[in-house]
């Protein structure tokens, strides 16, 4: 795909393949987004919220209540065995470890506008890589690949995100270069976070979902079970069924190859309602679940859509 809008785009990025220099800048980002300010997640688009939003806090200790406590933090098992109120003291999380699941399978190698939906994924992850050192926090990753899963375990500091961002400039030239063969559904992924997520993880999930189904809800409700899980649902405004191109066009799903006349309203109208109708299935899993969810476009440069 090449670029409609090639003066969106970050500086050193041509919307397809990835390098260090177009992922490094977002490290200068992320004082937008750390306390006081408010969240970067308050500034994406999202229909549904989660639970446990925010910095956690661990339980220290057990002391009297003392004027100016707050009433909420009362332990009524201690107060009533002593006969005198006591308050839960807790102090703020120091670290935890951050896990970032970035799709860069078939079917988010593709993009009709500005860039392709594996290389905002990767862009989005960078920033989130470079926020998460900043808080303090452990960065970890799961990349896929569609048939392939690649792991980094999480690290603190710098070498977190220099780790991840080179791995995705690499990971996306194997993606580019692969034969485009249908890939596998996402168990094998959901199975890896599973697996490699200390409990207490913050885990974002970038991916177009659109090889999320049902069977995956067991699996989705396992890793959000003792971790808080983010679904970032990254879109291409063709799936919406928006776009000029008037004319006959071969596409492809990676399973089958078909001839589709956009100048049809009932072709972009068929688009968009296989569109909605996953997007539907993933806003149900996160109702659910209490699983935060948000999205992204690929047709606008990623902190443009985080300056509102």
């Amino acid at each position: 795909m090449a670029t409609h809008q090639p003066h969106l785009l970050p500086e050193h990025a041509n919307g397809v393949t990835l390098c260090l220099e177009e992922l490094l800048p977002y490290q200068q980002q992320t004082v937008k987004w750390l306390p006081p300010a408010r969240s970067l997640w308050s500034h994406m688009a999202g229909q549904h919220q989660g639970r446990r939003l925010g910095r956690g806090m661990d339980f220290a200790e057990v002391r009297q209540y003392q004027p100016g406590d707050d009433i909420r933090t009362i332990d009524w098992r201690v107060t009533a065995r002593t006969g005198k109120p006591h308050t839960k003291l807790f102090t703020e999380e120091q670290e935890k470890p951050v896990i970032l699941y970035i799709d860069l399978s078939p079917s988010m190698q593709f993009g009709s506008r500005l860039m392709l939906k594996s290389v905002q994924a990767a862009h989005f992850a960078s920033l989130l890589s470079w926020l998460s050192v900043a808080q303090k926090d452990r960065i970890g990753a799961v990349i896929d690949l569609g048939h392939e899963q690649l792991e980094i375990k999480p690290t603190s500091r710098r070498k977190g995100p220099l780790q991840l961002m080179a791995s995705l400039v690499d990971a996306q030239q194997r993606a580019l270069a692969q034969a485009q063969s249908a890939p596998p559904a996402m168990h094998s992924a959901m199975q890896t976070l599973n697996r490699m997520c200390p409990k207490g993880s913050e885990v974002i999930m970038i991916s177009d979902f659109v090889r999320f189904d049902d069977s995956l809800r067991p699996l989705f409700s396992q890793l959000n079970r003792h971790n808080r899980v983010r679904l970032v649902h990254i879109f291409d405004p063709l799936e919406q069924g928006h776009t000029a191109f008037r004319g006959v066009e071969r596409v492809s799903d990676h399973q089958q190859t078909r001839w589709l006349n956009f100048s049809a309203n009932s072709t972009r109208n068929g688009i968009k309602k296989a569109f909605e109708s996953q997007k539907e299935k993933l806003k149900s899993l996160c109702q659910s679940l209490a699983i935060d969810y948000r999205s992204l476009s690929c047709e606008r440069p990623l902190l443009q859509q985080l300056s509102g």
